[in-house]
């Protein structure tokens, strides 16, 4: 299950449980929309509750990240999970944006430049 918040340049997503792909798509839909419209964005990725993620999620982000290499400022990743902080490095051979891991989410969101009434 996800949770999606988003301004005109910020995608925040916060996964709850197990990533599916019917959740990635959900979050592909509204960033194409986001892209197309708005130009870049900045994604924040909580993932400190995320139980794991099916493999078809892992195939279907390869797949976005190559066809999106540009449509990215900044990524920050909040976990405190080495294998998704691991899994996050790898996403920058995909993608042009700089990519952060935090455990602290004010981090992330100052890192990101994102406007405190966004912030939960």
């Amino acid at each position: 299950m996800i949770s999606i918040e988003n301004t005109e340049s910020l995608v925040a997503v916060t996964v709850f449980g197990e990533f599916t792909l019917a959740d990635y798509k959900e979050f592909e839909e509204l960033v194409n929309y986001q892209i197309q419209f708005h130009g870049q964005v900045d994604l924040l990725f909580d993932l400190r509750e995320m139980a794991g993620f099916t493999l078809d999620v892992a195939w279907e982000e390869v797949k976005f990240s190559r066809a999106h290499p540009h449509d990215f400022r900044r990524i920050a990743v909040l976990t405190d999970s080495e294998w998704v902080t691991w899994s996050a490095w790898l996403s920058q051979l995909f993608v042009e944006a700089d990519i952060q891991v935090f455990n602290d989410e004010p981090d992330a969101r100052a890192w990101l430049g994102a406007p405190a009434e966004f912030s939960q």
